[in-house]
């Protein structure tokens, strides 16, 4: 028990982090590529169901190191491209010992202060969470019933999930098996 609990507040210890973080970044940089870690910053919770049994639940964050939010006029309105970062889903367990999955949808700050100010850019930051989780995950959400939790601004423990980018010049990207990457793969 002593060892895991010393186990356990060595994780949690911010500094511990920093330094796992930068060891992976100089790990991956030797490979030829390029490591940020995306910190969520908590917005906003959408409530949802998959599958239509199975609720679920979709951090919307915001980290400045996304993209902005970028507007194109036409005829009629705006065009908005919102870039995002989506991290895999995970399973968390939630009040009584019920299981959970979770999605956090990364955009940049911008994006959260605008959908702060109006309710029809909220709209179409949900949607494009929604569609993003559905698309990339492979899923289908109940979306006439996704609604925002009042008060509450993040579900579950933050986990920050990778940018990877190939530097200029390095080696060749590995091969899709990602064997040798102490990351997951994204």
């Amino acid at each position: 028990r002593a060892l895991f609990a010393e186990y356990a507040a060595e994780l949690a210890d911010p500094e511990q982090r920093k330094l796992y973080e930068e060891e992976v970044a100089a790990l991956e940089r030797e490979r030829g590529v390029e490591v940020r870690f995306v910190h969520p910053q908590a917005g906003y919770v959408l409530r949802t169901s998959q599958a239509g049994s199975r609720r679920c639940y979709l951090n919307v964050c915001s980290n400045p190191q996304v993209g902005a939010p970028q507007a194109r006029p036409e005829p009629g309105g705006h065009r908005w491209a919102l870039p995002y970062s989506l991290a895999p889903g995970r399973e968390e367990l939630g009040r009584g010992g019920r299981r959970r999955l979770v999605y956090d949808v990364v955009f940049h700050p911008a994006a959260l202060r605008l959908a702060a100010r109006s309710a029809r850019f909220r709209r179409l930051l949900s949607d494009t969470a929604l569609d993003a989780v559905e698309r990339h995950c492979a899923v289908q959400l109940d979306r006439a019933n996704a609604t925002v939790l009042r008060g509450t601004k993040y579900k579950g423990v933050p986990q920050a999930p990778v940018i990877r980018t190939p530097l200029p010049g390095g080696p060749p990207p590995p091969p899709d098996d990602d064997g040798g990457s102490p990351l997951p793969p994204f």
